[in-house]
């Protein structure tokens, strides 16, 4: 979902927003307006920009025509094992790795 954003913004050449909600479990595309409801037993911590391009951000990942973004990283685990999808801010791509926990 994350990468079809990037690649709406690019396309349409506008700003296109993921939206997280991490309490709620609920990832939204910007783009298309899917839902992506997590299980209850996963458990989702986003790291998320606070201020991007001088507005608020805080629950969404933005996505610029430019291929630039907000950035961001969101960990899904459970029962301790997990991943972590980072939206890198220079490029807006989009990679997943295993979660190292803290």
């Amino acid at each position: 979902m994350l990468k079809a954003d990037r690649v709406a913004a690019l396309r349409e050449r506008v700003r296109v927003e993921t939206v997280i909600d991490a309490q709620s479990r609920v990832i939204r595309s910007g783009a298309s307006g899917l839902l992506v409801q997590l299980p209850a037993d996963v458990r989702v911590d986003a790291m998320l920009a606070t201020r991007c391009y001088d507005r608020l951000a805080g629950a969404t990942i933005d996505f610029f025509p430019s291929g630039m973004s907000c950035g961001g990283v969101i960990a899904l685990t459970r029962s301790g094992l997990g991943y972590e999808v980072r939206v890198n801010w220079l490029t807006g791509g989009v990679d997943v790795v295993p979660h190292q926990p803290l």
